[in-house]
This record gives C-alpha cells, structure tokens and sequence, in this order.
C-alpha cells in the first residue's frame, strides 16, 4: 500500500454508542459519496462487510487454486520420477502407482494453499506493509479498542471534503468527531533496525540450537519421543514368542502367489508335456532367446548346445547333449519344466529367467536343433555356387 505522506488529512472519524446506531449510519454516510467509508468496531459486527459495500474476500478461491495447483504439481513430479525417470518397483506395485503419492501430494497442497493464504491476505488484499496507521494515533482509537463503533470516511485523492465529511458524520449521529491527520513517522525499516533485529534472530538461533543440543544429549528418550533403534520388533533369524514354532522369520502363507506369477500349474515333467509354447516365432523372439542362452546355458551346453561347455576339465558335471534325438523329440512343455525345477545337475533358472524369456530360450534351443540337424526339405528353395560355399534363394539344388 502506498503510504500516505505525513501532515496530509487522512480522513474524518466519528464515534457511536452502539453497532445498531453504526449500522444505520452507514447508509446515510455511503450516500453522500464524500470518500471511503470505513468502520472500527472492538468486536466483529455481523453484516458489517456488507453494509459497508465490501465484496466477498477472494482469499478462498485463491487458496482452493492453489491448493489444486500444488497436488498436481507434486503429482507429476512424483509421476515423472518413479515412473519415468528411475523406475522402482517397491512391494510388487507399479512404478506408477498413485497411491504411494499421496503423502506428499497432501504436503505440497497444504504448503502451496499456506503461502497462498498467508502472502496473498497480506500483500494483495490488506496491501502490506502500511507502518503507522493514522487511525491508530488518533484520540477515538482508546474508545474503539473498549466499547465504542467508529465510522470513519477517508480521503481518496486530493480533492477532499473535510467540512462535509464533518457535517455528514454528525446528521448521522456521531459523537465526537475527529479529523484525523498522517502523522509523522519515520518507520521501522532503518539501517539500525535492521542490524538490531538480525542481531536478534541469531542470538535466538544459537541459543536454541545450543540448548537443543543439550537437552538431546541429557534426554535421548522421552517420553512420547521413541526411537526406531529401540522399537519392539522381531530382528532375523531371532526367536519369537508369537509364533507356535517360536521362529521370528515366517515363510509365506501356503498357496501365496508372488504378484505378477502365476503358478507353474503342472506337478510333474509328464504333466508338462502338454504345455504350449504361447510365443510366436519372430525374430525378436529368437534375439531374446539367444541372449538369454548366452547369459546362462552357453557355459554348461556349449555354443551349439551339444554338451560341450566353455569350462575347463575342473568343471566334473556332464550337461546333456540337446542336440541328441532324445532332446529334438521332447515337447517343449518338458524343457520349460527342466528350466523351472532343475534337473539332475542343473539347478533351477526360475528366479533368473522370466516366463517368456524361457520359452524364448526353448525357441531358439530349437532353431540350433534344427540348424545342426537340417533335413533334405530345409535346403529346398536353396541354391549353391559352386567353390564359394554360400547359397542364395533360387533353383532347387
């Protein structure tokens, strides 16, 4: 707010006995249209607002924006961080899950609508700061603060009436009237007072921070302080009187199912037989596939998967040779089952191998059995150079 210079007529107050006599002068006032019209009153006076012409304050609807403005910002920041930027999935749950965002929405809407509040009545709807009011230096303030209404028309520009704020002030009844002038005053914001009030903050800053210190270190717990070291908890591999077994660590609930796996659904190698590989056949299928033979059946059943691996004459195992007929005949439903429960030496690959990365792998198994062991009707279509050992599409041979 701009401050008004000193020695300017502020404007003229009257004082009346009761906030009925108040009320029923402010129509009178407001008619006379001599400046605004402004009321001091020792307590709240319903329909005051009203009576004087006031809007209805907007600070609600700026709080409510911005409020919704801070949930969508920490939602999206929260969206775009674990969903986005750095994936994490924490409890089985997706990365973007919306539920895990919604402590931090509430802290970010409850501090956008704070500030909100707070800066906006301030600065934009009481146009702080204003140091010195004049109505606070004038006589009628010691009334007011007690028991008396004040009815104040203040000037709004140069041309003001100071007689006719007068005269209208006293056909509506009040007494006493005063004309109240700006007084004098230099304002707080000196460079002293800025050096002292520093100063202040400090020392306060240092003592407190000191005397928490203190209090800390002679008081670690409490009461209802708890801290987490010392909480009731049952720590691994520790004993518990809860449990039947006596055991603190539980294994899952029988039949639990990890999110996100289904159960293999077949007891025995037999049984699965008769499962289908639901993988199409596709070149990125048998990419897949062959990287992830790479990373974990190439050392034990060799490039070719013949049973040779890439191990020295230390390695005592003898991995099965795929490439034998017994292996070309099995169903794939059987090889997924020996990549899930093991076999023999082998143990199992279903914590390293996803669903379909096995059954991309049994993909390309297969593409390396019938590469090693091509048949008459694989080579038709195909035609041979003669000295340069490479074919090309055309006539049969």
């Amino acid at each position: 707010m701009t401050q008004p210079k000193s020695g300017d007529t502020f404007g003229v107050v009257g004082l009346f006995e009761s906030a009925d006599a108040l009320m029923a002068a402010i129509s009178k006032v407001r008619e006379a249209g001599l400046g605004k019209v402004e009321a001091y009153t020792p307590y709240p006076v319903h329909g005051l607002d009203k009576a004087l012409g006031q809007r209805r304050s907007p600070l609600g609807g700026m709080v409510m924006i911005m409020g919704v403005l801070g949930a969508l910002t920490a939602f999206l920041f929260q969206w775009w961080i674990s969903g986005i930027d750095y994936p994490i999935v924490t409890g089985g749950k997706a990365p973007t899950s919306w539920q895990a965002f919604v402590p931090i929405m509430f802290e970010v809407t409850v501090l956008f609508a704070t500030f909100t509040a707070g800066l906006g009545m301030l600065f934009f709807l009481n146009k702080l700061p204003f140091f010195g009011h004049p109505v606070l230096h004038a006589k009628a303030i010691s009334a007011i603060t007690r028991d008396r209404f004040g009815l104040a028309i203040e000037a709004e520009g140069d041309a003001f009436d100071v007689a006719a704020a007068v005269r209208a002030l006293e056909s509506a009844g009040a007494r006493p009237i005063e004309v109240i002038s700006v007084p004098s005053f230099s304002g707080p914001m000196t460079a002293r007072y800025l050096e002292r009030s520093l100063l202040g903050i400090a020392i306060a800053c240092a003592v407190s921070g000191y005397a928490t210190y203190w209090a800390v270190k002679l008081f670690p717990v409490l009461p209802p302080t708890s801290h987490m070291l010392v909480q009731p908890r049952l720590d691994p591999q520790k004993p518990s009187a809860f449990f039947k077994d006596g055991h603190g660590m539980q294994l899952p609930v029988p039949g639990t199912v990890a999110r996100g796996y289904l159960p293999l659904g077949v007891t025995s190698q037999e049984e699965a037989a008769t499962l289908v590989n639901p993988l199409a056949v596709t070149q990125k299928v048998l990419e897949e596939g062959r990287q992830a033979y790479m990373n974990h059946c190439v050392v034990c059943h060799g490039p070719l998967a013949n049973g040779v691996p890439t191990l020295t004459s230390a390695y005592g195992a003898k991995p099965a040779n795929l490439q034998a007929q017994q292996f070309r005949e099995y169903p794939d439903g059987k090889i997924y089952w020996a990549i899930v429960m093991g076999k023999n030496a082998m143990p199992s690959y279903a914590a390293d191998l996803s669903e379909d990365d096995r059954w991309a792998v049994i993909h390309y198994l297969r593409a390396l059995q019938r590469a090693q062991n091509a048949k008459p009707g694989d080579l038709a279509g195909v035609k041979f150079e003669a000295g340069s050992g490479q074919g090309s599409e055309g006539k049969a041979p």
